[in-house]
């Protein structure tokens, strides 16, 4: 069955963002089940969730439920993945190509999310040349004219703290528009740029303290 949903830039809140990726796992979850209909409020009682906030939520993709049956788990994967822009493969380009930089080169399921990445960069030169996962790693100093000549508009920062800001200035240079940041550093950009920071040492330390609260 073809779906079509016409293409909205919605104003979503960020924590509506990071839900919708979690109602996919439990919908396909569901689906492995031979499920075909779930409910906001089967999706909420999954995930510990607010039914009516849950709802709020699945009415931004635009997908209509059932009576007493509710939602087509098929139809609703599709319209969550539509409203993510999931459906929209997105070239981008990393930058770093050490050990976390490989691992991210190699987890296939970022294309499932709409992230391509088609290029590698790297300043060590024992590097550059590489091939990791079918693609090979660049000299840095093309990055730049590269991203501006292939109007690719995402960048992936797997860089030490210390070189992360001058590659972000690269990145931008070169027309970039939005950064996904592993690195453990505050990146000072434009107003125009959007930044986020998948800081691991930042979760790590959530967890580490979570746990020493439960065990008191």
């Amino acid at each position: 069955m073809e779906m079509v949903l016409e293409k909205q830039v919605k104003a979503l809140s960020e924590r509506t963002l990071r839900r919708l990726p979690r109602y996919i796992e439990i919908l396909k979850r569901l689906k492995s089940e031979k499920i075909e209909f779930a409910s906001s409020n089967m999706i909420a009682d999954e995930l510990g969730l607010d039914s009516i906030q849950v709802r709020k939520d699945l009415a931004a993709t635009g997908v209509i439920g059932k009576p007493k049956l509710g939602f087509a788990i098929d139809e609703l994967i599709f319209g969550i993945k539509h409203t993510l822009n999931w459906d929209n493969q997105t070239d981008a380009f990393l930058v770093g190509a050490g050990s976390l930089g490989s691992a991210i080169l190699g987890y296939k399921t970022f294309s499932d999310h709409g992230l391509n990445i088609i290029a590698a960069f790297e300043n060590e030169p024992s590097k550059v040349g590489e091939i990791i996962n079918h693609i090979t790693v660049l000299p840095i100093e093309k990055l730049s004219d590269m991203a501006y000549r292939m109007k690719v508009h995402i960048g992936v920062i797997t860089v030490p703290a210390d070189e992360a800001q001058k590659v972000a200035d690269m990145m931008i240079e070169g027309g970039i528009k939005a950064i996904w940041n592993f690195a453990p550093v505050h990146l000072k950009v434009p107003d125009f740029v959007i930044v986020e920071n998948a800081q691991l040492s930042h979760s790590l330390g959530v967890l580490t303290h979570k746990l020493a609260e439960s065990l008191k």
